[in-house]
């Protein structure tokens, strides 16, 4: 953790945000995520720094919720056991056959089965899947809207993905979410998540946007930043 505020720091911003990722019953060969015990070690380390280093950037402790509809209680309970400065909500992993499998990996054993099941309805159920999560539960922003299966080549979403995508958007404006511009997206399709439509529509809405890196090594703190104000100018 200090490495990536040293990295910011490095970089010039003024505020660093952790958001680490929590999921919860989810049956997958890999573990990607913290577990709820650990995350008493992220809090006490994160408020060494934050004394350590609040005097020069501001320090976030947050948490990345990934949403599992069979498991809507617990999720809830896990989220109610840490003070988070902050809470982004997202949705990682599709139940098929008592496996999970990952809806925003590249690795192959993912893609092949979610593509067997078929791309527009995996996506139509992750866009659904966050409709269920922003009923259900309290958060702060959604994080990378649109990045459902996005190393499968030649994806478009249908009618019926944009109709709930615009629900999606209109429940934010209601519930006052932020919308995460994610910059990690300019890797993989020379755009933040989500693309130039749904931000469009979310500004019309007048939902707040908030920036952030999905930096995942300290190198690519703030990744992008600096492309932001160009790629609006140009395509808003």
């Amino acid at each position: 953790m200090e490495e990536y505020i040293i990295s910011a720091l490095t970089r010039g911003l003024h505020r660093i945000t952790f958001l680490e990722h929590l999921e919860v019953a989810i049956l997958s060969n890999r573990r990607t995520w913290l577990r709820p015990e650990d995350f008493g070690e992220y809090f006490r380390q994160g408020r060494i720094l934050k004394k350590k280093y609040g005097d020069r950037i501001d320090i976030e402790l947050g948490v990345e919720a990934g949403f599992n509809p069979e498991a809507i209680e617990e999720l809830k309970q896990q989220l109610t056991a840490y003070p988070w400065d902050t809470i982004g909500l997202s949705y990682h992993f599709y139940a098929h056959n008592s496996h999970h499998y990952n809806m925003v990996s590249r690795k192959r054993s993912d893609l092949s089965t979610l593509t067997k099941i078929g791309t527009h309805q995996v996506m139509e159920d992750y866009f659904n899947g966050l409709l269920h999560a922003l009923h259900s539960l309290d958060c702060d922003k959604i994080c990378h809207l649109d990045a459902v299966l996005r190393h499968s080549p030649d994806l478009h979403f249908s009618t019926k993905h944009w109709q709930l995508i615009d629900e999606l958007l209109l429940l934010m404006r209601k519930k006052g979410t932020m919308l995460e511009i994610n910059t990690s997206g300019f890797v993989i399709r020379n755009e933040p998540y989500p693309c130039k439509r749904i931000i469009d529509r979310a500004i019309t809405l007048g939902i707040p946007l908030v920036v952030g890196s999905d930096a995942h090594h300290p190198d690519q703190v703030g990744r992008f930043f600096d492309r932001l104000d160009d790629w609006f100018e140009e395509h808003t």
